[in-house]
């Protein structure tokens, strides 16, 4: 039985929204060669961007070489309307290299210290959560980006003085802030949200960071608290400047429905494969999760990180990330070795060639 429905053309690969880089064939000075796959009836004639591919079987394959940022790919059998066709777009991760980015979801406490000692503190690294990241951006290079919640009990983020501002905009080139949830309670408060509900938390956070801090420590990427949302809520975050998400997918986060924003299951399947993805739809980005550093020992971690930088489609850009309010003794699931844990996953990734990076610059940090 022949691979290709009898009236059927599909192209395989590259899927719709696949972000292609050096890992996907030959790439050079005038481009990256990979091999546009796919199937169709049985003796069709196929052309893949114009140019002649071989068919047999049922499957067709062709050349392609790829020079832009963007490319659609289309596969035909014939110049007219009524020819079977099928269409992709992709995009070019043209300078590719093996980078991480440090996240850390549910961000208050610090803030809150921070306001509880102003009279006290004479910089942000006072803080011991700060001074914590401080070190390991001086010892490993390590860029780190803190989702921010609005409030939680006793305070909130317009108590915060603007006392450090020049300092923020200091450290901005590693120590990046952005939008992760109005509170931590409600569970998943975004999974039903209107356009108008997260913008205006959105906008909430992004005014008060603007004035503590500065517009150098916004980012354009986060990750909304839970990892569900509804596609108008990501709308609404891409209209105010947010290009992409970082997402676990089933296979970190098992739980149904999947924590994975808007994206159905057959989108998962296509996303979750690889490194990133493009929703071609909506224009945005989702970068797929390698480790949490809360979620497994940190002796773990080691084979954790080198069984997925073995895996082709995932070795190239590490997302890795924590969340703030395991560092506290007052928590009720405290980790006495939170820091450790955090080194020793950057520590990993820095012997074994991976950059940390922020992903406003080039494309993802490349």
């Amino acid at each position: 039985m022949s691979d290709g429905a009898p009236d059927k053309l599909r192209i395989d690969f590259p899927c719709d929204g696949d972000i292609l880089r050096n890992t996907d064939g030959n790439q050079d000075a005038t481009g990256l060669r990979i091999e546009v796959t796919g199937r169709c009836p049985a003796g069709a004639t196929v052309r893949a961007n114009g140019r002649p591919a071989t068919v047999h079987d049922g499957r067709f394959s062709a050349a392609l070489l790829i020079t832009t940022p963007q490319t659609t790919v289309t596969a035909c059998t014939g110049p007219s309307p009524t020819d079977l066709h099928d269409t992709v777009r992709v995009l070019w991760d043209r300078n590719c290299f093996k980078r991480y980015r440090y996240s850390t979801d549910d961000n208050i406490w610090f803030l809150q210290d921070l306001h509880d000692n102003e009279g006290t503190y004479r910089s942000l690294f006072d803080n011991p959560y700060l001074a914590m990241w401080k070190r390991l951006h001086e010892a490993y290079g390590t860029s780190v980006q803190h989702n921010l919640y609005w409030q939680t009990e006793g305070f909130n983020l317009p108590m915060l003085s603007d006392k450090y501002a020049a300092e923020w905009r200091d450290n901005a080139h590693w120590l990046k802030l952005a939008f992760h949830a109005r509170a931590n309670d409600p569970d998943l408060p975004y999974q039903d949200a209107s356009y108008r509900r997260i913008a205006q938390d959105f906008e909430d956070i992004v005014e008060e960071i603007l004035r503590f801090a500065g517009e150098e420590v916004l980012t354009g990427f986060t990750t909304i608290h839970w990892g569900r949302a509804t596609r108008e809520a990501c709308q609404a975050l891409r209209d105010r400047g947010i290009r992409g998400f970082a997402c676990p997918y089933p296979d970190k986060w098992s739980i149904r429905p999947p924590i994975a924003y808007y994206l159905d299951d057959a989108m998962i399947a296509v996303a979750g494969r690889r490194d990133y993805w493009w929703d071609t739809r909506e224009d945005l980005l989702f970068t797929t999760y390698d480790l949490c550093c809360n979620h497994h020992q940190a002796a773990d971690f080691p084979g954790l990180l080198a069984a997925r930088a073995a895996d082709p489609a995932h070795s190239q850009l590490m997302e890795v990330m924590i969340h703030e309010q395991y560092f506290y003794p007052h928590y009720v699931s405290y980790l006495p070795d939170y820091e450790a844990r955090v080194e020793t996953c950057v520590r990993w990734l820095t012997e074994n060639g991976y950059r940390s990076v922020q992903y406003d610059e080039g494309f993802l940090g490349a």
